[in-house]
């Protein structure tokens, strides 16, 4: 067996670190563009006009039912050439993650917010509210507090996911571990370095979610506690 090389993790580090970065930032943009679009989508999901309700029907499955390589290649060399009138790695990466995450943000969406009570919405029509600012002040605030595990994995899912951008050049961490392999035509070195950089990105991912969610449990147990004391529930 050959002998592990240190000298070349070395020798790539700053160029990997420079991939990290973009890896993070083209994660971060696509999360973010992604649950924007993925509002808008569940709620064109959850109409009762057919004119919107079948059309985000369709995004959904389309983009929930192919593989993520393909949207890749379809946005690098279809849509953004189509809108810039040329392409690139980057901007395609975002692109394709962001209308891939809006899929399945949106079916976070749909879910959280018809897990709300019916009666909420009824009591906050008898209060005077429009059917907006129900939405607005009474179930997405809940219903976000329900959604924030699953938009906490589809996060990390998107990191991995991310590495697919390689196939486009885009020059994030997985294009400098294939640069590392091709140079010295060795694996061990660059795909576990690869690696152990992925698993610290989703477990501090997992871990930051996992003091959010132990933090909402807290600021729940407090607020019950309160409201048992006065008699009235707080708002």
């Amino acid at each position: 067996m050959q002998e592990f090389r240190l000298d070349i993790i070395a020798e790539y580090l700053p160029l990997l670190l420079r991939g990290v970065l973009l890896t993070v930032v083209v994660s971060v943009v696509s999360i973010a563009l992604g649950v924007l679009i993925g509002l808008f989508i569940g709620f064109g999901r959850m109409s009762k006009l057919a004119a919107l309700r079948l059309p985000t029907k369709a995004y959904i499955h389309f983009f929930r039912g192919t593989p993520l390589l393909v949207q890749i290649l379809l946005v690098h060399f279809g849509l953004i050439p189509l809108v810039l009138g040329t392409t690139d790695a980057v901007i395609a990466a975002i692109a394709a993650l962001s209308l891939n995450s809006a899929a399945y943000s949106a079916e976070i969406f749909r879910a959280g917010i018809q897990s709300i009570d019916k009666g909420q919405v009824e009591a906050a029509y008898s209060l005077g509210l429009s059917r907006g600012q129900a939405m607005r002040f009474v179930i997405l605030p809940q219903a976000v507090k329900r959604m924030i595990p699953a938009f906490g994995n589809e996060f990390i899912v998107l990191i991995k996911d991310s590495s697919l951008a390689t196939v486009i050049a885009a020059p994030e961490l997985m294009y400098w571990t294939n640069a590392m392999k091709n140079q010295y035509l060795r694996v061990w070195e660059p795909y576990l370095t690869a690696a152990f950089i992925y698993l610290i990105l989703t477990y501090s991912m997992s871990k930051l979610l996992a003091k959010l969610e132990n933090r909402q449990e807290v600021a729940g147990w407090a607020r019950k506690r309160k409201e048992n004391r006065s008699g009235l529930p707080l708002s």
